[in-house]
């Protein structure tokens, strides 16, 4: 009812080795006397130029393809925050990543199931056929599992045969806060708002600590059985 544990524990030590790898980067570059500030704010023009469409449109489909969703949770509130506000931001944020989650569902349980199995299975996870509650549990143990790659936590929803309704219900819980958080502290962060980024961590924290307290009891749960 889990995914593999040797092949999610690798990935989450790729990971952190590629996280560390990154802030060495980006240590030796400000060393150096590059400007990341100047850098991010172009990027940031450069997404702001394109237009919400556009941005929003690919925050919407190319997560589908393996895209991180970080990348777009993180810069749509700098980008277009001070324009139409971070209420709409944050509105189309959630309404990106959840027809994202939808249509993954839907490929994964009709014309694309047999590719999506070979290429969910190539990266190293395995997902049994679930019904009923079993298929809840191994939902929510998905949604609260760091380092399992956002749109394989969709296919594989998919794939397992999970009832759209359960699947929407623990789906959006999940991700429209954990997302919502994210879009709050990209923006506040960028924008130096103190109070903002305070409250964005502390957010973060507490879902970190609920998804920790879902895990450790799903784990209990299946020790006992």
């Amino acid at each position: 009812m889990t995914t593999e544990s040797t092949p999610s524990k690798r990935k989450l030590l790729l990971l952190a080795g590629a996280g560390l790898a990154c802030a060495g980067v980006l240590a030796v570059a400000v060393m150096r006397g590059v400007d990341l500030r100047a850098l991010v704010q172009q990027g940031l023009d450069l997404i702001t130029a394109a237009g919400p469409v556009a941005f929003f449109g690919g925050m919407a489909v190319l997560p589908l393809f393996g895209a991180p969703l970080l990348a777009f949770v993180l810069t749509a509130g700098p980008a277009f925050g001070p324009r139409y506000g971070m209420p709409a931001v944050v509105g189309l944020s959630l309404l990106a990543v959840t027809f994202n989650m939808m249509v993954a569902y839907f490929l994964a349980r009709r014309g694309f199931r047999p590719f999506l199995s070979a290429l969910v299975t190539r990266l190293g996870y395995r997902m049994p056929e679930m019904q009923g509650g079993d298929a809840t549990d191994l939902l929510i143990i998905m949604r609260v599992t760091p380092g399992v790659p956002f749109c394989v936590q969709n296919y594989m929803a998919g794939l397992a045969n999970v009832p759209l309704r359960p699947y929407i219900i623990v789906s959006c819980i999940a991700v429209w806060a954990n997302n919502a958080a994210f879009v709050l502290f990209g923006d506040a962060l960028l924008h130096g708002k103190g109070k903002m980024v305070l409250i964005s961590v502390c957010c973060l924290a507490a879902l970190v600590a609920a998804t920790h307290m879902v895990r450790r009891h799903y784990a209990s749960r299946k020790a006992a059985q």
